[in-house]
């Protein structure tokens, strides 16, 4: 599940997603509120794994992160922060809270599929245990196709 306010940036994003060549079904919020109404909807199954951009309307990232690390049947499923946002304070923010692992948007399409092949080809079991602060951010600079 991807929740990003953008739709070029959704767009974008499913494009690459379709280039990794992993068997992958996408569902799309267009801000936080969204998400988790569709997180809440016991007649969908949960994701199993969330992209969550921080800055959208009605409902922050952040906001989205500490109530699916507060509830008992989210709080497993691993977060991945998907922001333009290279603050320091997001990052520091976020790993607190409980993501698994925080993204800058790359700048190139390339850089997206790579990102996301790394990212569906990590050891999830553990991430679920979180991972050290020094693996948290994923970024242009630490995959290499």
């Amino acid at each position: 599940m991807l929740a990003d306010d953008d739709k070029d940036d959704q767009d974008l994003f499913e494009e690459a997603l379709d280039r990794t060549d992993v068997p992958t079904e996408l569902t799309t919020a267009d801000n936080g509120q969204e998400l988790m109404d569709n997180l809440h909807d016991s007649s969908t199954p949960n994701p199993d794994i969330i992209f969550l951009d921080i800055n959208m309307p009605v409902k922050n990232g952040k906001e989205c992160l500490e109530e699916i690390k507060a509830d008992d049947d989210l709080k497993d499923i691993p977060c991945v922060v998907y922001s333009t946002s290279n603050s320091e304070k997001d990052i520091n923010d976020t790993y607190k809270t409980g993501a698994n692992l925080y993204v800058p948007k790359p700048t190139s399409f390339t850089n997206i599929v790579s990102i996301l092949k790394h990212i569906f080809t990590l050891r999830w079991h553990k991430l679920f245990s979180r991972p050290e602060k020094k693996d948290f951010v994923v970024s242009e600079r630490t995959v290499k196709d």
